[in-house]
C-alpha cells in the first residue's frame, strides 16, 4: 500500500505542476495564454500524422513499382517461351547453320526417359577426394545428417556433387510415390507451420528454425513452393528441405511453385547458380532437377477444411481432375506438350530426305483446333507475336485460317509429311515423340485421337498454371491474369464457389510478395504467406510464416533476416527501398527510350520540344503499361519543369549515363539490347552447351538474327558484328555472356539533384 501511496502522491503533485504551466509559459518577458501551448501540440501532432502518410505513400509507390516491373519481367519470359514453342512448331530454314543454332536449343530441354536420366546422372562413378571437408551424407539419412547439413552450410560449406546427386535421386524415388493432392491431418500433432515463397533466401530459412525448432514429428512443416531463383543460395535450400523430407517423410511436406521449372530457372538465376557451384556436374544436377520438380505434389490439404497451394484457383479449377492427372508430364508449364506421332510414321520418316530448299518452310498442322481461352494471355504486347494469321497462346495450339474447301485432304496429308521430314532433319520430332504411342488403324481415327489427346493435355495443363500462377483480386469474377501473363485473377465470388463445392474454409496460397509477410483478402477466407524477407530491397518487406493448429486459426511469426534493417529509421528504410525501385524504374524508362520520345511527339503538335506533365504522365503509361501514379512520382524523376513543361529530349539526358560501350553502338541498338538483355540471357543459357558461359560470334549473330525477326527489330550484320567485337574484351573469337550482360549495365549520373543514386 505504500508504494501505492507514494505513486499516487506523485502523480498529483505531477498534475499540479502541469496545470501551473498550462496557465502561463514564461518567453522572455511575455506569458503565453495557456491555448497556445495545446494548440502547438496539436500542430505537432499534425505534423507527425502528416509525416507517416507522407512516408506511406513513398512506399506504396516504391511497391507499385517493384511489383510491375516484376510482373512484367514475367510477361516477357512467356512471351519469349511462346516464341520458342511457335519455332518448334513451325520454324524450317534452308541454311543449316540456322537449323543446328534450332536443334541445340531445343533438342536437350525436354524429358527423357526415367533409364537414361538414371544412367545420366549416375552419381557413385563420381569420386570425393580425400581433401573435401565439407558435410558427408549417407542413406538411409538419419536427423544428425540433415541437421549436420544445417550447420554446415551457415559455415558456408559447399556439399559434393556426388551426395546432391544421391540426394536427388533418393528424393525422387520418394515423390514419385505421393499424390498430386496430399492429405495431412494436424490431429497428431498441436501445430503445423506453413512457409510461403523462400527464393532462395537461406537466411530466412535459418531464421524460421531458429525460431520454431526444425522439422520434427512434433514440428511439422509445409513448404509452399519457390524455393529457387532470384536468391543466391537456393541449391542449398533445396537440399536442407530434401533431406528433411527423407528424415520425416510424414512431417515434412513440400508444393510445386511456379519456379520449380526448369524454363523458369534459366531466367532467375537458379540455372546460373546450379552451374556457377557445380561446374563439372552442373548439368547433370540441372537435368535431375528438373525431373525432381516434375514430382513436387501440387497442393495440400489439411484436416479436410484448408487448401494449401502455391498460386490460387480459376473458376474452371477441379480438385477431382488435378488428382489425376500425371504431374510428372509437365516439367515446365511454360511448354505445351506436343500431340503424338504415329510409331509407324516415325519409322517410316526416318529414311526420308533432306527438305527441299524454301518450299514449306513455314506450315502448319492439318486440324484447326478452334481458340481457347489460355492460362497464359500476351494480348497486352501484340507487337511481340510473330506475325502470322490467327491467334496463339502458350496453353492452345496454334490456330491458322485455312479454307477447307481449297485445300484438299490429301494435301493437307502431303504438308503434313513435308513439315515431319523439315521437323526430323532439324532434330526436333523426337524430342516431342513418345516412343511407346500405339500405332493406329486407320488414318482417320489417329488424327481424332491425336486431337482429342493434345486437347486432353492442354486441359490438364491449364489446371496447373492455374493453380501455380494465379492471383486474387477484390473484384468478382475470374479473368486472364494479364499482369504476370500467366494464370488467372480470381474473385471472392469465385473463392466462395470453390470452397463450398469441395467442402473447404480456406484457402493458404503464397506467390505473391506482402510487405508484412501476409495477407488476408476474399473476407479472410484466402491468405496470402510470403516467407522471404527483403525480398525487393533491405527494409522492403517482412518474412512471415503461419501456424495451424486443430482449430485451424491461424497464428503467425513475423521477422526480418536482415540485421541492419532493424538499426535504420523509418525514413531510411523507406528511402533506401525507394532508392532501389526508382533505379530499376530508370532503367526501365531508358529501355524504352525511342518509343517515349515518338509518344512525346504526338503532344508536341508545335516541335517545340516541350510537353506538359499530364501528357508527359499519359505518355509513359500508354507505352510501359505499368500502372503506376506517374504524376505522384514527378519530383523523384524530373528535377524541373518551369512552367509545368517538360523538355522530353534533355529530360532523358537527366535520368541516366550508359557505360562506354554506347559510343560503339547506336542507340536504338542499345536500347534494344538493354530492353531483351534478359530474354538474349536466357537464349544464351540455352545455346552454351558445354556450360562454358562462352558462345562463338556465329552463335551470337544467330541468337540476334532469332530475336529480332521475333521483336520485329531491325539489326544489321554489321550492327551485330560490331557489337561482338567491340565486348570480346580478349579477342579470341568468342564471348563471354556475363562480361556481355555488364557491358550493357547502366549506372545512374552522378550529382543529379533530386533524382536518385547508385550506393
Amino acid at each position: 500500500m505504500g508504494c501505492g501511496t507514494s505513486a499516487n502522491s506523485t502523480h498529483s503533485h505531477s498534475i499540479q505542476r502541469s496545470r501551473k504551466t498550462a496557465k502561463s509559459i514564461n518567453q522572455g518577458s511575455s506569458l503565453v495564454p495557456a491555448g497556445t501551448a495545446f494548440k502547438s501540440a496539436v500542430l505537432i501532432q499534425r505534423w507527425y500524422r502528416r509525416y507517416i502518410a507522407q512516408m506511406e505513400v513513398r512506399r506504396r509507390c516504391t511497391w507499385s513499382i517493384f511489383q510491375s516491373i516484376e510482373y512484367t519481367g514475367e510477361q516477357d519470359q512467356i512471351k519469349l517461351y511462346d516464341f520458342f514453342n511457335f519455332l518448334m512448331d513451325h520454324f524450317t530454314s534452308d541454311n543449316s547453320k540456322e537449323r543446328d543454332f534450332i536443334c541445340r536449343m531445343f533438342s536437350d530441354e525436354d524429358n527423357i526417359k526415367d533409364t537414361e536420366l538414371e544412367k545420366y546422372c549416375e552419381y557413385e562413378s563420381i569420386e570425393v577426394p580425400e581433401v573435401y571437408t565439407g558435410p558427408r551424407i549417407t542413406f538411409p539419412l538419419k536427423p544428425t545428417h540433415a541437421a549436420a547439413l544445417v550447420e554446415a552450410f551457415k559455415q558456408k560449406q559447399q556439399l559434393h556433387s556426388r551426395y546432391v546427386l544421391h540426394l536427388l535421386h533418393e528424393t525422387k524415388k520418394h515423390l514419385k510415390q505421393l499424390p498430386n493432392i496430399k492429405r495431412v491431418s494436424t490431429s497428431y500433432s498441436k501445430e503445423i507451420t506453413i512457409c510461403g515463397d523462400l527464393h532462395g533466401r537461406l537466411d530466412d530459412l535459418f531464421l524460421i528454425f531458429y525460431k520454431n525448432g526444425l522439422p520434427s514429428p512434433e514440428r511439422p512443416y509445409l513448404f509452399n513452393g519457390d524455393f529457387v531463383d532470384r536468391g543466391k543460395q537456393s541449391i542449398e535450400i533445396l537440399m536442407i528441405l530434401f533431406a528433411f523430407l527423407l528424415v520425416y517423410p510424414k512431417a515434412l511436406h513440400l508444393n510445386r511453385g511456379n519456379h520449380e521449372d526448369y524454363m523458369v530457372n534459366l531466367r532467375y538465376g537458379f540455372t546460373k547458380e546450379v552451374m556457377k557451384k557445380y561446374k563439372v556436374h552442373g548439368k547433370k544436377i540441372l537435368k535431375m532437377l528438373q525431373s525432381v520438380f516434375s514430382w513436387l505434389p501440387l497442393a495440400t490439404i489439411i484436416d479436410q477444411k484448408v487448401l494449401v497451394t502455391h498460386g490460387g484457383i480459376s473458376s474452371t479449377t477441379d480438385l477431382n481432375l488435378l488428382s489425376k492427372i500425371e504431374r510428372h508430364k509437365f516439367a515446365s508449364t511454360l511448354r505445351p506438350r506436343k500431340k503424338k506421332e504415329k510409331t509407324k510414321q516415325m519409322d517410316e520418316k526416318l529414311n526420308h530426305g533432306n527438305c527441299t530448299n524454301g518450299e514449306n518452310a513455314l506450315t502448319v498442322a492439318e486440324t484447326v483446333i478452334p481458340h481457347r481461352s489460355g492460362s497464359f494471355s500476351h494480348s497486352s504486347s501484340p507487337s511481340l507475336i510473330p506475325k502470322y494469321k490467327g491467334k496463339r497462346s502458350a496453353s492452345s495450339p496454334t490456330t491458322m485460317t485455312i479454307d477447307r474447301k481449297e485445300i484438299s485432304k490429301r494435301v493437307r496429308q502431303a504438308v503434313d509429311e513435308e513439315l515431319e521430314k523439315c521437323r526430323r532433319q532439324v532434330g526436333l520430332t523426337e524430342t516431342y515423340a513418345e516412343l511407346d504411342s500405339p500405332v493406329s488403324v486407320s488414318e482417320s481415327d489417329s488424327d481424332s485421337g491425336d486431337v482429342q489427346e493434345y486437347d486432353t493435355d492442354n486441359e490438364e495443363r491449364k489446371q496447373i498454371v492455374d493453380i501455380l500462377w494465379s492471383d486474387p483480386m477484390p473484384q468478382d469474377g475470374c479473368k486472364s491474369n494479364s499482369v504476370r501473363g500467366g494464370g488467372c485473377y480470381f474473385g471472392p465470388d469465385v473463392t466462395e464457389k470453390f470452397l463450398r463445392k469441395h467442402g473447404l474454409q480456406m484457402l493458404i496460397r503464397s506467390h505473391e510478395c506482402k510487405q508484412e509477410g501476409y495477407e488476408f483478402c476474399h473476407n479472410g477466407k484466402v491468405l496470402t504467406i510470403f516467407s522471404a524477407s527483403n525480398y525487393y530491397e533491405i527494409g522492403s518487406n517482412k518474412g512471415a510464416y503461419v501456424k495451424l493448429g486443430p482449430d485451424l486459426v491461424p497464428h503467425f511469426v513475423q521477422y526480418q533476416a536482415n540485421k541492419t534493417t532493424n538499426t535504420l529509421t523509418m525514413r531510411q528504410r523507406v528511402s533506401t527501398v525507394e532508392e532501389s525501385a526508382l533505379r530499376a524504374l530508370r532503367e526501365k524508362l531508358f529501355a524504352h527510350k525511342s518509343d517515349l520520345i515518338n509518344a512525346f511527339k504526338l503532344y508536341d503538335r508545335k516541335r517545340s520540344g516541350y510537353i506538359t506533365l499530364n501528357d508527359w504522365a499519359t505518355a509513359l503509361e500508354s507505352v510501359l503499361k505499368l500502372g503506376l501514379p506517374w504524376r505522384m512520382l514527378r519530383p523523384q524523376l524530373i528535377r524541373s519543369s518551369p512552367e509545368g513543361l517538360l523538355r522530353y529530349r534533355e529530360w532523358f539526358d537527366e535520368l541516366y549515363a550508359c557505360q562506354p560501350t554506347r559510343e560503339n553502338l547506336h542507340s536504338s541498338l542499345l536500347e534494344a539490347l538493354y530492353r531483351n538483355r534478359s530474354d538474349l540471357e536466357t537464349i544464351f543459357r540455352i545455346i552454351d552447351s558445354d556450360s562454358s558461359g562462352l558462345i562463338s560470334f556465329e552463335e551470337f549473330k544467330h541468337t540476334w538474327k532469332l530475336l529480332s525477326s521475333h521483336l520485329n527489330i531491325e539489326v544489321s550484320d554489321e550492327a551485330i558484328c560490331n557489337m561482338a567485337r567491340s565486348i570480346d574484351f580478349n579477342k579470341d573469337g568468342n564471348i563471354d555472356i556475363n562480361e556481355f550482360l555488364e557491358a550493357f549495365r547502366l549506372v545512374d549520373k552522378p550529382h543529379v539533384d533530386g533524382l536518385g543514386t547508385d550506393v
